[in-house]
């Protein structure tokens, strides 16, 4: 399923006790939150980067949003912080919506890896710290869709045939009736840039963290299937049609000298499509990698000092080049 399924994640919401949810805390209590949760993963043996919000420049916590690693919601929180696991496959956001919202990445479909890693984080702060829990409504959250297991499963997923033939409007039915949701590539509110989509649960009260992660992975095997038919439909129609489309972008991809982000993700999505279906000389690993690396504040982030728009679009053409034929 990875030539469809680009990444799974599971996000858990969990809350202190002892603390009122963060649009209700005064700053001194949002500062004990952060030292609290600190103090408690102090000895576990992964180490973290803590990111505290206020003391980030606007770049690098884009480059944040841009990676999935935090939500633009973060950004405006002033108390809010973030601790980032060295490898990057886990991320806990602090004093969001809810006092924690521990992320785990998986690439691919692999939602039980991510929900092994979340799980493996929130048993060591429970270890150490008490969470608002009730024994009729389980883990309580500051929005009521959150209340239960506090559990959110997702998947990214690359959809391009099922856009352009206009199928999405029947997809997000199907999910809908199943508990489920479809969104763009940075959740709610956002658009599905280059053709990708987060699939994942609506509630989480009256669910098991199990049918959770059974009900998104069975909607990510039904949407897989039907984009494959599409994919396949169309190269038995229009194989040479199909074929110039996709190299059309691979040559673009690897020989502009400046590009803008909203083109850049067309044609990355057209580099994908090629790369899932063994027509592009390009892996969807890297392909995968060239999504987060060809964002805006990635870019400048990797250049190491900000730059105009001009010199973005430049740079982002040069790290192309360079990753897709090794030339400058």
């Amino acid at each position: 399923m990875n030539d469809i399924v680009v990444s799974s994640r599971v996000r858990l919401a969990r809350n202190y006790d002892d603390l009122p949810f963060p649009h209700k805390m005064t700053p001194e209590q949002g500062d004990a939150c952060v030292v609290r949760t600190l103090e408690a993963l102090r000895d576990v043996p992964e180490s973290y980067r803590f990111i505290p919000m206020k003391n980030e420049g606007d770049m690098e916590k884009k480059a944040l949003v841009e990676g999935h690693l935090i939500s633009p919601d973060l950004l405006l929180r002033k108390e809010g912080a973030a601790l980032i696991r060295s490898d990057g496959a886990v991320s806990i956001m602090i004093n969001e919506e809810d006092h924690l919202r521990i992320q785990a990445f998986a690439p691919g479909e692999n939602l039980q890896a991510a929900a092994e890693n979340a799980f493996r984080v929130e048993e060591a702060l429970a270890g150490r710290l008490n969470f608002a829990f009730d024994g009729q409504l389980g883990y309580l959250t500051a929005c009521p869709t959150n209340i239960g297991t506090g559990m959110r499963a997702s998947m990214m997923v690359h959809l391009p045939m099922l856009t352009l033939f206009k199928q999405m409007g029947k997809v997000n039915q199907v999910a809908a009736k199943l508990g489920l949701t479809i969104r763009g590539i940075y959740g709610e509110g956002s658009e599905a840039r280059g053709n990708l989509y987060q699939i994942s649960n609506q509630v989480t009260l009256g669910r098991t963290e199990r049918e959770i992660s059974e009900a998104v992975s069975a909607v990510a095997r039904q949407l897989t299937e039907m984009e494959r038919t599409f994919r396949e439909r169309t190269l038995e129609k229009d194989s040479v049609g199909f074929l110039d489309q996709m190299f059309r972008s691979y040559g673009l991809l690897s020989n502009a000298r400046r590009m803008q982000e909203k083109e850049f993700m067309a044609h990355w999505s057209n580099l994908r499509l090629g790369a899932a279906m063994g027509k592009l000389p390009v892996t969807t690993a890297l392909c995968d990698e060239l999504l987060t690396k060809g964002q805006s504040a990635q870019v400048q982030q990797a250049a190491g000092k900000p730059l105009t728009n001009r010199e973005i679009d430049e740079k982002r053409s040069d790290l192309l080049r360079r990753a897709l034929t090794g030339g400058e």
